[in-house]
């Protein structure tokens, strides 16, 4: 059996790597605390003033470090720093936003990014473009000012906008996958296709509904602007 001898110093700089790691990852807790809580303001601003809630559940989610070192592996980045991460990987901290209807996506999304505080890095829009297999959902990587002790720090956030149909598919879609480690035999690749068509169209019926229920014209909805996709 062989014994390996810890110094103090291997100690002493092994705290160090954990507490600058700690640092890096409260970084991005704080920048996602910050959009739920513009995202929160938003939902109680129009449940007092206009008696309406466009916003189902918001849910969060800060990557592990063993997710973050598997992307640093699956982007090949050799010898990564912390600059290096934050440069190259920009969805640490996601916030899902989960709408009722697509008119709400657009509208929630349009509300945060215009925000003077907020800088959009980078917009996938895949309800205008949805992914070959049915994917849908508005994807955005925004920065967010964090005011720190040290001083004001810009930290990216992936926000995804989508409607309650999408999630569901999305779920469902994700459970699938897992169960047959990617690789998943024909028929339900084709049968989760014609699910996406089924739950886009539900998303356009609930919608149809929603507008006569209410007595809203489509021309007072708001419309849903053109995107670019970046892949």
């Amino acid at each position: 059996m062989t014994t390996i001898e810890v110094t103090e110093d291997a100690i002493r700089q092994t705290r160090e790597l954990r507490d600058e790691f700690q640092r890096f990852l409260r970084e991005y807790e704080f920048g996602m605390r910050e959009v739920e809580t513009k995202i929160s303001i938003l939902r109680d601003e129009f449940l007092h003033d206009h008696s309406y809630n466009p916003i189902e559940h918001v849910k969060s989610r800060l990557k592990t470090p063993d997710s973050i070192v598997e992307k640093i592996a699956r982007k090949g980045i050799e010898e990564p720093d912390f600059d290096r991460i934050r440069a190259e990987i920009t969805d640490i901290a996601g916030v899902r936003v989960t709408c009722s209807f697509v008119a709400d996506v657009y509208l929630l999304f349009d509300l945060l990014t215009k925000q003077d505080d907020i800088t959009v890095r980078t917009v996938k829009d895949y309800i205008a473009a949805p992914k070959p297999n049915g994917y849908k959902s508005l994807h955005a990587i925004i920065e967010v000012p964090v005011f720190l002790s040290t001083g004001p720090l810009s930290v990216p956030v992936e926000v995804q906008f989508r409607t309650i149909a999408m999630d569901f598919w999305a779920s469902l879609e994700h459970k699938i996958y897992y169960k047959f480690s990617n690789r998943v035999p024909s028929h339900l690749v084709e049968s989760l296709s014609d699910a996406a068509d089924a739950a886009s169209e539900l998303d356009a019926r609930m919608e149809r509904l929603h507008r006569e229920a209410h007595g809203v014209p489509r021309k007072q909805l708001p419309a849903p602007a053109p995107r670019v996709v970046q892949v």
